[in-house]
């Protein structure tokens, strides 16, 4: 398992998901300016056809016929407005942000199983992963050891000359 490979996985993954989300903000909120265009239009077109239903009773055809035209042609803009705000988010931008995603996903479950196979290796085999510390520290055992062995001889012979 590598620590770099980790972070640079999960600053990956992170900016992934800012991009993700921002994208699909700019969407929620592109279609919601939309659906209320659409609203507003859809209230004037209600009005209108209320006004062209007083028309009716004040006037017979055409103030009536020309409010109830605008009316039905308000309230078709305000249906294609619904119907381009609720398209789901086209573009390659959210294609390529959902790959990368996926992708450094799959590198951190990489990673994970790599940690696994470590941990799991030193709980079944505990003498492998303690060998390469105790090698050293016989060596320096053992050095000490001929360094204070040699010390006293150094020593009596040292007394022996006098």
């Amino acid at each position: 398992m590598n620590t770099e490979n980790v972070v640079k996985n999960l600053r990956v993954l992170w900016r992934t998901d800012r991009i993700i989300a921002d994208i699909r903000l700019r969407h929620l909120l592109t279609g919601l300016g939309l659906r209320a265009f659409a609203a507003l239009i859809a209230a004037f077109g209600l009005l209108m056809l209320e006004l062209s239903a007083y028309f009716a009773l004040v006037q017979i055809w055409s103030a009536i016929a020309a409010a109830a035209i605008l009316g039905a042609t308000n309230f078709l803009i305000a249906g294609i407005l619904f119907v381009v705000a609720g398209r789901p988010p086209s573009g390659r931008d959210i294609e390529l942000a959902n790959e990368i995603h996926g992708t450094s996903i799959e590198a951190l479950q990489l990673e994970a199983r790599a940690l696994q196979a470590q941990v799991s290796g030193a709980v079944h085999h505990p003498l492998s992963t303690i060998v390469p510390v105790l090698v050293p520290l016989i060596a320096i055992i053992v050095k000490s050891l001929r360094k204070t062995a040699n010390e006293p001889t150094a020593a009596t012979s040292a007394e022996a000359r006098s």
